[in-house]
Formats: structure tokens, sequence, C-alpha cells
């Protein structure tokens, strides 16, 4: 969560680095202490231009000149410091030439404590606003970057304990709010002004400088020091807190090669820190110039690592440099313009306020439980007793589950409503008992009525008769488990009384000259039933049944038998089709126990291991204790002399401690097994199940013309939806029978071998 803050201007000041050729009739600082004059002679030389200036002003935000590093500091860094521990993120950074007392102003000098720059003042303003705030908890954390010919480096990466990072992998990366920052780069968390300083020292000792004819200690490389704080408040039960980013940076100087002599490494790297600041203050015009829509940020690792200080959520604060000699004017003149190019970049800081989830969801139930308390105060003063706002019980939903009954029947003439909770579940009631009562209306006209296809011409329905033969009757009875005969697109189903359907299969079997199935005539001895299509069955079984002669009574299905339950089914599968697949199962799980009791008596064995070494500790801290109190024995050549208890105790630890590594490295790699064995039997048992459940419905849901059509291969016609349901549970069964076996193991020669296992597909 963001809270807004008025956008404002990148604050710029003016410093002077102190010189006794200071050159007063080209430099000019007015009295208000915000304007800068520049005169420039005009060179005849090179020769004479109607619109060449020779007098610039330049108005910024203030002019440090012959002051002191505490008031430098004052002016420039305590505000932003003081930002970030409200939450606002923070940079301060120099610009300017080569030699112009940029690293100065930002870490001063180590000749003087006086001396100190911006970065040490800034540490020391942090801690010690973090000891006078108590009622805010803060953490501290601290990054060193240092940009070295378009490289990033890790000046902190030497620090004892930090993860080393190779040269490739340290980038800037966007980051979801809209920030940036770098990755691979450490962060090194500090509680004290002194462990900072440590840091800072040690990046400053991993920085590169060099020399060259303007400045024997010149930087060669861009750096940045980030302070990353975060606050919570001790007073408040809020989920919310503050972070900040506080960048302190110390920008190299540009050069003029035809000043500074460089050549060799110092030439290639003024030829990178002239590029950088270059596609700096492109960016910085970008920014300024509000009818542009794209900043290049990405142009360089500096103006991309900056992207937040520049133009984003930041209190941004520059100092320019200037040498104010006569033979640096152009340089002079070149930094001023960038500094009133700066002030004219718009920044928008805020307070970056987060919400920690944890916390969140703890006021969240404590809410729910002051407002279950409310509620339940309102219903004691409406006389409502006994209300609970809480999930229904099986007891409750059975009560309301009989009121809906009764309420459907007739006997109840309404149902009292006195809960959210109540109202959801009649409304369930009411929707499983319009999807029951459409479940029997279904299964009413399934056994009553047969669906047939009705041609839509002449030639179709000749069609449909020549094909009779072949089972595509269109007849379906009775089944109710979806699984039918084909119906084509182009025809309708209606439904027919069990005379009409009976008038309708003795038309179509007399057309197909089986004059002996209508004459009544059962089959020989020898013709098997499951040879008969399904109008010939159900003649064979009207001619048996003299309740079927008459026309008003219920039509026969084609399977009176009902799949038996799923529970008996799984154990027949077990013990027939699927006893591979089972046994190998059982064994899975006979090792699994085997290891978890394995892992129990290690666990046992290492923590009772850690108790004696514990207790041997502090017995031998006992006794080295009070021979130091009684004065230690020595030999003749002066080492110190163990008594036996001593010794008997300190060879005891050793050999505790030996005993403990090697259980914990056992228990290590049991755990491992565990895992693996637990992997194997749920693998084991998926397999079982899905097996079992492609043979329950080959078996059972499958009609047994359909199991003819899938056992004769011929083609199936497209409007066989349910047939192409089946074959594909068949030919996954298939498949799955198929499978090889796997042989695994775990971790270990010497360790018990796990039985075999098949795959899951």
């Amino acid at each position: 969560m963001m809270i807004a803050h008025p956008g404002s201007e990148v604050r710029v000041l003016i410093r002077s680095r102190p010189t006794a050729n200071f050159a007063q009739e080209l430099i000019e600082y007015l009295p208000d202490g915000q304007t800068v004059s520049v005169h420039q002679r005009k060179d005849s030389r090179k020769g004479v231009v109607n619109n060449q200036l020779s007098s610039w002003s330049f108005r910024l935000d203030g002019v440090l000149h012959d002051v002191s590093q505490e008031e430098v500091y004052g002016r420039v860094g305590r505000g932003v410091v003081l930002g970030a521990l409200e939450g606002y993120n923070g940079t301060v950074m120099c610009f300017g030439q080569t030699g112009a007392g940029k690293t100065y102003t930002m870490t001063g000098a180590t000749e003087s404590y006086k001396q100190r720059g911006i970065i040490p003042r800034a540490l020391q303003e942090v801690f010690r606003e973090v000891e006078q705030r108590s009622d805010h908890a803060f953490s501290v954390h601290l990054s060193f970057l240092e940009i070295y010919n378009e490289t990033l480096v890790d000046l902190l990466a030497s620090v004892r304990g930090c993860p080393g990072v190779g040269p490739g992998g340290m980038a800037v990366v966007e980051e979801a709010g809209g920030g940036v920052s770098v990755r691979g780069l450490s962060l090194h968390p500090v509680h004290s002004e002194e462990a900072a300083l440590n840091l800072l020292f040690e990046g400053e000792m991993n920085r590169i400088i060099g020399a060259h004819a303007l400045n024997k200690h010149s930087s060669r490389s861009h750096c940045i020091l980030t302070v990353h704080i975060e606050s919570r408040s001790r007073t408040l039960s809020d989920a919310k807190y503050v972070t900040s980013k506080l960048n302190l940076v110390d920008l190299a100087g540009s050069e003029r090669l035809g000043k500074t002599g460089s050549g060799g490494q110092v030439l290639k790297e003024a030829m990178y820190i002239n590029k950088s600041l270059s596609f700096l203050e492109q960016a910085i015009l970008a920014l300024a110039d509000r009818r542009r829509d794209h900043i290049p940020f990405r142009q360089t690792k500096l103006t991309h690592a900056l992207k937040d200080s520049l133009g984003g959520n930041c209190n941004t604060v520059l100092v320019a440099n200037i040498y104010g000699e006569a033979s640096q004017i152009e340089e002079t003149l070149s930094t001023l313009r960038f500094a009133s190019r700066m002030k004219c970049v718009q920044m928008d800081p805020v307070v970056n306020e987060h919400t920690d989830p944890v916390l969140q969801v703890r006021k969240l139930e404590k809410e729910i439980q002051l407002l279950k308390q409310e509620l339940s105060i309102h219903n004691t003063l409406a006389n409502r007793m006994g209300m609970s706002y809480d999930t229904l019980s099986e007891t409750q939903v059975a009560e309301i589950q009989s009121q809906v009954r009764m309420y459907l029947e007739g006997s109840l003439d309404e149902i009292n409503i006195v809960s959210i909770r109540q109202i959801q579940e009649v409304f369930a009631q009411f929707k499983q008992a319009v999807q029951q009562q459409e479940q029997k209306v279904k299964d009413q006209l399934c056994q009553n009525y047969t669906l047939v296809e009705k041609a839509q011409s002449t030639a179709g329905s000749t069609a449909a008769k020549s094909r009779g033969s072949q089972g595509t009757v269109g007849v379906v009875e009775g089944h109710g488990f979806g699984v039918g005969l084909a119906v084509p697109s182009e025809r309708h189903i209606r439904l027919l009384s069990p005379g009409r359907t009976k008038a309708i299969k003795t038309k179509e079997l007399a057309s197909q000259g089986r004059k002996e199935a209508v004459e009544g005539r059962s089959p020989g001895p020898g013709k098997a039933v499951e040879s008969m299509n399904p109008v010939q069955r159900d003649r064979e079984g009207r001619k048996h049944d003299p309740q079927s002669q008459e026309p008003q009574g219920p039509q026969e299905p084609l399977r009176t038998d009902s799949p038996p339950p799923k529970a008996e089914a799984f154990e027949d599968f077990k013990a027939e089709r699927g006893s591979e697949i089972n046994r190998i199962l059982k064994e899975n799980k006979v090792v699994l126990l085997e290891r978890r009791a394995r892992l129990r008596e290690l666990t046992e064995g290492v923590n009772t291991a850690k108790r004696e070494i514990d207790s041997t500790s502090t017995a031998l801290h006992q006794w080295r204790d009070k021979r130091q109190s009684q004065g230690q024995f020595v030999s003749a050549e002066g080492v110190p002399v163990l008594d036996e208890a001593e010794l008997s105790l300190a060879l005891r630890l050793r050999e505790l401690k030996t005993q403990y590594r090697q259980q914990y490295e056992e228990l290590r790699g049991t755990k491992a097994e565990v895992s693996y064995c637990q992997h194997l039997v749920d693998q084991c048992r998926t397999r079982l199940l899905n097996e079992f459940e492609s043979w329950y419905n080959e078996s059972f849901l499958i009609p047994e013309e359909v199991q003819a059509m899938l056992r004769s291969g011929g083609p199936i016609r497209p409007g066989l939806v349910p047939v192409y349901k089946a074959l594909a549970l068949r030919n996954y069964s298939k498949a799955m029978s198929q499978t090889p076996v796997q042989k695994t193991t775990p971790r270990g020669s010497g360790r018990t071998k796990l039985p075999a296992i098949l795959s899951v597909i």
C-alpha cells in the first residue's frame, strides 16, 4: 500500500573545490546564495560568432562555497536520511569533472574526524535515530555496488560468509512495483554504526582507483552504497510496516583526454566513464521533457541502476562539484548545465507501506471473534437464544432436509429461517430434491418406453432397414447407462408405447427375411443366445414371458442384472486380474513400514546421543572450571596435565560426537528412503485404482451389444459417442496391462532392497 506524497523537483546544490587560484573574475556567487554567474572570455583564435554567449547565470537550490563537511551534510543529507527512516526512498549523488571533490564530499578524508563525508555521517544519523525511536523496531541492511567498465561488481563480496557470484551472475532487474534491484548483489545486516563503517571501509578498499594529471587518486568506477531500512511499530498491533532504500552515489568524474593525458588502461576506463555519463545526461534530458514518453534507462548499467533515483519514487539531491580555476571553466559550464537540467526533473516520493500477511490474518481472526460476540449480544437482547453462526452440523443438516421434505409433501406450511447458513442449506436441499425427481422420471421413462429413430425420407428408411442385420435398428431399451446404438444427425428420436414398439420390430424382422423370429420359433439347441441380435433376444424373452404379450405391459430391458457394488467388485479384482499389482502394493507397504520403524529408532538414537553430548560437555566444563580455580598442573616441559576423570570425559565426548555424526548421516539417508518408498506406494495405489475403474466399466457398465461390437473391431459410426468412450477405456486398460515392470532400489548397497513397482502412465 502506498501513501501519496506531493511531487517535488530534484534538489540541486553547487559545491566548489577550495583552491588558491579561484577565478573570481569568471565565477561569481550572488548574495542570494542560490545563483551562480559564469563569464567566459572570447577566444579570438576561434573567430567571432554573432550569437556566441559570454555570460551565463544558473539559479539552483544552494551554493556551498568554503563550507565545512558538517554544514554540507546538514544542507544535503540530513533531510534525506530522516525521510528514509519515515519510509521514503532517498538518493544523494555527486556529479562533476574529475578532481572536483566528489569522493571527498561523499566519503571524506581519513586525516581528521571532522572531515568525514556524507556517507559516514548518514550512517551515524541512521543508528542514532534507531536508538532514539524506541517505539519502532528497525532492521538495517547494507549493499555496496561498483560499476566498472559497464561491469557490475559487488564490493562486499570479500566479506566472510558472503556467497560468491560469477562475473555474469549480477544483473539489474525490474521489480513488480516498478523499481529496480541488482540480482546477485549481497545484502549484509548491520546492527551498529561500527559494523556499518567496517563494511564501508571494506568496500572502499576494494574500489578501483587510478592516477592521471588532474587527480592522483581518481575513482575509475561509479559506486552506489545502499542502506535498506525496515520499520515496524512496537506499540500498535498493526500488520503494516514501512521499508525504504537510501542510495548514496559517488559518480566517477568526466574527463577531457587532452588535459588528463590518460593512456592505456586509464584511457579505456575514461572512455567507459564518459560514455556512461553521456547516457546519464541523455536520460536527464528525456526526463526534463514532459513530451517524451520513452526514457532511455537501459542504455547503460548506471542509468538502469539509478532508475528509481532519477525520476520515480525517491527524494533525490544532487551535489554538482566544480573546479573553480580558470583553466577548468569549460568543464564548470558543462557541470552547471547538467545541474540546471537535473533541477527540472520531477520526483514523486511516497511512503513504502506494506502489510504483513501473517499479522493481517491474526487481526482478521480477532475481528471475526469480536463480531461473533456482538452478534451474540444482539441475539440475547432480541430474545433469540441458541443462535449459532458456525458451520452447520450433520444433525442440523438432517433437520433441514426433513423440513424441506415435509414442506414439499404439504405437511409443513412454512420453514422458519434464522440464519444465512440455513438459507443456503435449504436451497441446496431444494436443488437436490429437484435432481432426484428428474432422475426418477427418467428411470420410469426408460422402463416404459423405447427410443427408436425416425427416418426423414423413404430412402433413409429403406437404408435403415437394409442395415438392420448389422444391429443398427436404433433401439435402446431400459438400460439407463447412456450406452446405446447411434442416432444419425439427420433423424429424430421419438417415444413409442410397448405395443407400437413390438409392431415395428416385427415388421423390420419380416423385411429382413427372419420369418422364424416373427413366427415365434425358439432357437435350436446348438444356437447360443449371444449370437442373436437385440431384436431376437427381445422376441425370445417375450415368448417365455406371458405378461409381455400384453400391449400395456412394461418393456423388458436388455440386461436385467445390475452392476455389483464397487467395494465387492474391488475385492474380486484384487483377487483375480489385479492380483499382481495388489501383491506389489502389499510388499511396498511392508517395506515402507520397516523403513519408518528404522527411522523412528534412528531419531531416538540421535536425540539420545545429543542429550549425552550436552551432559558430558557440561560435566567437562565443570571439571575445567574447577581445575582453573584450584590451579593447573603442568609437566616438566610446561604442558598442562589432565587428571584421569577429565581425560575420561574428553574421550567420552569425542566418542559421542563420532557416534552422533554416524547416526545423523544414516538418519538423513533413511529419511530419503522413506520418502521414496511412500512415492512408490502412492504410485502403485494409483495404478491399482485406474486398472480397477477400467475393468469395472468394461465388465459391468457397457452393454453386451457394444462389447460384441468392440470385440469385432469393425467400423463405428460417428454417432456412437458412448461407444467411443467405452472403447477409449478398453484401449487404456490394454495399454496399462502391457506396461513393463520397473525394478527400483533405494540408495546404498547395504540397505534393504525395495520390491518391484509398476510405473503409472
